[in-house]
């Protein structure tokens, strides 16, 4: 046995075109295993193909794409036997119940009556659809068809999942509701691969984010990290009177305000550069009384490396 076990998505090199236009293009991931992984992008990024390729719906044209060890092209049927897929649009059918769709998926996996049974219970009590489980699917709400979506997704016990832009559509409360969902999957220790235009709903969820543009990885990291990529992030220092303020805008550069006694310095953020800033000033007797870290939220690095309006603020 290998004593680094392969990580739950490897991807080198990943490209797929249609005739001339490239959809994707050297694409290059790395997902380890029971974590909340997030790809951000516009819509026509290419974030939908790359699911439908990781998930062994389409073939890559370029390049080769790994889960758990297995290539996606040449070991398809393992490779379905290890993930979940729950796309942009429901797969639920709403003419049957809640119950008799999770059994028409236990059928398709050909688990046997009792397993599917065992199952269906489970999956019905873990996403709060008991009581509707005997109602056509129909009849329920956009959330509620969501959360049987993405349990009928689990009916195989995979080791990955897909979730393509899961909770678009939802109102505010259905949206946080399917959050609680998948933060309950991570830490049950599934691996969720999450694509997403919210970005409140990455920053939320997930360990690392990639954002998607142009068919191309144009920034990879935990949220944290690709916040300090957008321009914009300052510390606002406060002092007590004018003195002081003159002082530390003599000796740091930056953008003071005399009648708020107050100094916008540009900064990223980081502890290590607050921590000199304000030892600096104090080696000069400068009295700091107020320190605030304004950093970017992943609206502003949206915006920064796509160039392209945040759902937040097409909506605005």
């Amino acid at each position: 046995m290998s004593p680094h076990p392969p990580p739950a998505l490897a991807v080198r090199r990943l490209g797929k075109s249609f005739g001339d236009h490239a959809v994707l293009d050297g694409i290059d991931l790395n997902v380890a295993a029971g974590t909340v992984f997030s790809l951000l992008g516009p819509n026509g990024a290419g974030k939908t193909t790359l699911v439908r390729i990781l998930a062994t719906l389409s073939a890559p044209s370029t390049g080769e794409a790994r889960v758990f060890g297995h290539d996606v092209a040449a070991e398809a049927d393992t490779v379905r036997r290890l993930i979940g897929l729950t796309g942009q649009y429901s797969a639920v059918d709403t003419v049957l119940t809640g119950a008799e769709n999770l059994r028409l998926t236990a059928r398709l996996l050909h688990l046997d009556r009792a397993e599917a049974g065992r199952r269906s219970t489970e999956l019905l009590d873990r996403f709060e659809l008991t009581a509707a489980a005997d109602r056509r699917a129909g009849t329920y709400s956009g959330g509620m068809r969501r959360r049987l979506d993405l349990a009928m997704s689990l009916m195989g016990r995979p080791r990955i999942i897909f979730l393509d832009e899961p909770t678009t559509g939802l109102d505010p409360r259905s949206r946080r509701d399917l959050w609680q969902v998948i933060r309950r999957l991570a830490a049950d220790g599934a691996t969720v691969f999450l694509t997403t235009q919210y970005l409140e709903e990455a920053d939320q969820l997930a360990d690392r984010i990639a954002v998607l543009d142009n068919g191309k990885i144009v920034a990879e990291g935990t949220p944290a990290e690709l916040k300090r990529l957008a321009p914009g992030g300052h510390l606002l220092l406060r002092f007590a009177d004018q003195p002081a303020l003159a002082a530390a805008a003599r000796a740091v550069d930056g953008q003071a305000d005399a009648e708020q006694l107050t100094l916008q310095v540009p900064s990223d953020g980081h502890a290590d550069e607050v921590r000199k800033l304000l030892n600096r000033l104090a080696e000069l007797g400068v009295a700091v009384d107020q320190v605030t870290v304004h950093v970017p939220d992943l609206d502003d690095v949206f915006f920064a490396l796509t160039g392209l309006p945040t759902q937040t603020e097409k909506a605005a």
